[in-house]
């Protein structure tokens, strides 16, 4: 039997890529903001809803520089629960990261705790949106507002999530987004800023290739963050199927509701409301009636070819970079902590078949 992981990519015939691969040939432009880099950034804010995008060859780069652009220094709270490149981020910018619990019910970076986490250090905050569910937008604005913090949010699961008939990219001072392949969305390897006005884009622009205003002028210490022509090339056709693939997604995620809402020790998270979602993940918690642990269903699965995820085990805090800060005790993080043992994210993209999923439903109803 195949292999099944977690995500698998969605890549558009191959057919449908030469054509492209034949242009960038021919233009004899591999990168530096040539014509597939323009096409894919006026294309993505048009669908994205968004006046201005900056790309980037990874979202982890694009992290790094967010934070570089709004001249973040001090302290940052963010949450435990999320991929390593979230805080590795802070590290990278000799931030300190700051970590707060989760709400038990989205996962998300609890308010309450980021107010009790602040201190005269305090610069910004840096939420997630975990699994594509919305933030608490509106509360922790105002936290940001009232004590003067910069708010930079890690959008990498939120690729076509709306909120408030708004992209959820377009909240916050600025959004990352990730475009790698596991992504709903991907380039390969990819990512992108959502920035609020052409002056932050013309900074974070510079910042993304050196520092490079010109020929001759280097007005900031920057890297070198640029998508290519061949990431930009695959971003511009994958649009084309997006909203197709992501409503094969929805199917995928129906099928499991209906059979996994019905099996004792197996809880699934519901879906956020009031939302246009891009179904980016399918997490399921593993409770204590159920008749294996988590790992023991985790491992189970895996010895049939299905390679699920314990999104996010360890929590980020538990790294030995990070579990000597204070704010990462396991008292003050006792939601993720316990969230964190009983999470598995099934495998869900748009060309997994039903005889997979009836497999995948097959082996957890099992006893």
């Amino acid at each position: 039997m195949k292999k099944i992981f977690i995500t698998e990519p969605y890549l558009s015939p191959l057919e449908e890529f030469i054509p492209y691969l034949e242009k960038i040939w021919e233009n004899k432009r591999l990168t530096n903001n040539g014509p597939f880099h323009e096409e894919f950034e006026k294309n993505l804010a048009q669908y994205l809803g968004v006046e201005y995008i900056s790309l980037f060859a990874n979202g982890t780069l694009a992290l790094v520089t967010a934070l570089q652009a709004l001249r973040i220094s001090g302290e940052v709270i963010t949450t435990p629960y999320t991929f390593v490149a979230t805080a590795h981020s802070l590290l990278w910018n000799n931030i300190k990261p700051v970590f707060a619990d989760i709400e038990p019910d989205t996962y998300n970076i609890d308010p309450r705790k980021i107010e009790e986490a602040i201190t005269p250090q305090t610069t910004a905050i840096l939420p997630v949106h975990i699994y594509g569910y919305p933030c608490n937008i509106e509360a922790i604005q105002d936290i940001a507002d009232n004590y003067g913090l910069k708010v930079i949010y890690d959008a990498a699961h939120t690729f076509g999530v709306k909120h408030q008939n708004q992209s959820l990219c377009s909240f916050g001072d600025l959004s990352v987004l990730s475009f790698h392949a596991t992504k709903v969305f991907n380039t390969f390897e990819g990512g992108a800023i959502i920035c609020p006005d052409l002056k932050t884009k013309q900074r974070i622009d510079y910042l993304k290739n050196f520092g490079i205003a010109d020929e001759t002028t280097v007005v900031a210490p920057g890297i070198n963050g640029k998508m290519n022509e061949l990431q930009a090339a695959c971003g511009v056709l994958q649009l084309k199927y997006i909203d197709n693939q992501i409503k094969k997604r929805g199917l995928v995620d129906s099928f499991y509701r209906e059979h996994l809402d019905c099996v004792r020790g197996i809880t699934c998270l519901p879906l956020p409301t009031g939302v246009m979602y891009n179904y980016s993940y399918f997490p399921i918690l593993i409770e204590p009636d159920y008749y294996l642990e988590r790992d023991q269903l985790y491992e189970k699965l895996k010895a049939n070819n299905i390679f699920t995820r314990r999104y996010f085990y360890p929590l980020v805090s538990e790294y030995p970079m990070y579990r000597g800060l204070d704010s990462a005790s396991k008292n003050n993080l006792e939601f993720a902590y316990k969230k964190s043992r009983k999470i598995l994210c099934l495998p869900i993209f748009p060309s997994i078949s039903k005889e997979v999923l009836a497999t995948i439903v097959s082996l957890i109803k099992e006893t």
